[in-house]
């Protein structure tokens, strides 16, 4: 069982060295930028509903499970989350407050992909994950043989993993507890993680090793010409972009901070817009905080409700 394992996470290692490193359309851009997630894909239109922000507010997949539940058993299950967003247990829910619950809501999926590694890791079930855990799974095959022919470069791919570990290892013991496990494998969600983001990015693209970026690495890593093709008119915009906005001191190179306003801009605060909206939307006495029953009475602008005769199937939930 552990064997197979092992090999299973060699077949995502594959994969996503595949994904990352394939270039069967030489055309097709490679898009190295972070961008925030959309709270929701649909209109934000109060006029019509209140779609977008339950969506924001709930999350996707809760949002559809409010949609089914009656009015009392939904207004019943936003109490109890209302007790959750109140991290200082003040009675109030502040803008922040708000923010980081619809922050942690969108990033739902993030955590519930890491619940679903952590026991493929987790070899000793005690709770945690060490680096040798971690290394035992993913690269145990190539430990076990080394010398085995391979394209893949294991041993750098092996150090460059270790490195990461380390950095989203906050307290320097080598095991990982959820937050910084979560912190190695999504390491653009987080503030702390992000020099090692922009530190590999300038690894993977930079040729000749010169600790930058130049144009020629640029437009090298988005696209690579074939013989006798006519290039793209893309490629022609990136190299006034580069010129432009990226090589933002003109010395022909990105650095490490150029790097990073390129791949992790900072972008519109959609969670930051969402909650001071729905502050907006609530706050009937006007003092900058919304009490529970300020929600309560506006229950229909964070979630949905609707009588059905098979909502009462979904009223029982772990977390309720």
């Amino acid at each position: 069982m552990f064997q197979c394992s092992r090999m299973i996470r060699l077949v995502l290692v594959f994969f996503v060295l595949c994904v990352v490193c394939s270039s069967s359309k030489p055309t097709e851009r490679k898009n190295r930028v972070h961008h925030e997630e959309p709270l929701s894909e649909l209109e934000h239109n109060d006029n019509k509903n209140f779609d977008y922000d339950h969506e924001a507010f709930l999350g996707r997949d809760e949002a559809k499970t409010f949609d089914q539940l009656p009015p009392e058993e939904s207004k019943r299950r936003l109490g109890i989350i209302v007790n959750k967003i109140d991290i200082n247990h003040d009675g109030f829910v502040s803008e922040e407050e708000l923010k980081v619950w619809i922050k942690n809501a969108q990033r739902k999926h993030i955590y519930d992909s890491v619940e679903h590694q952590w026991k493929d890791f987790d070899l000793n079930g005690d709770g945690q994950i060490s680096w040798d855990e971690y290394k035992n799974v993913t690269y145990g095959s190539y430990l076990d043989d080394p010398q085995t022919e391979s394209e893949y470069n294991y041993t750098h791919m092996m150090w460059r993993d270790e490195r990461r570990f380390r950095v989203a290892d906050r307290n320097g013991d080598l095991i990982a507890d959820k937050k910084e496990f979560t912190a190695f494998l999504h390491p653009e969600e987080h503030e702390y993680m992000k020099d090692i983001v922009v530190q590999e990015t300038i690894e993977d693209i930079d040729k000749n090793g010169d600790g930058f970026i130049d144009l020629k690495e640029y437009i090298g890593d988005m696209y690579t010409s074939e013989d006798g093709e006519k290039e793209p008119e893309w490629v022609a915009t990136e190299r006034q972009q580069f010129s432009e906005f990226r090589d933002k001191n003109n010395d022909g190179k990105m650095d490490k901070e150029e790097t990073m306003d390129w791949i992790l801009p900072s972008d519109y605060d959609h969670a930051e817009a969402e909650s001071r909206h729905l502050l907006h939307e609530s706050d009937t006495n006007q003092d900058g905080k919304l009490s529970k029953k300020e929600i309560l009475d506006k229950y229909d602008v964070f979630v949905g409700s609707q009588v059905t005769d098979f909502g009462e199937a979904l009223l029982r939930h772990d977390e309720f």
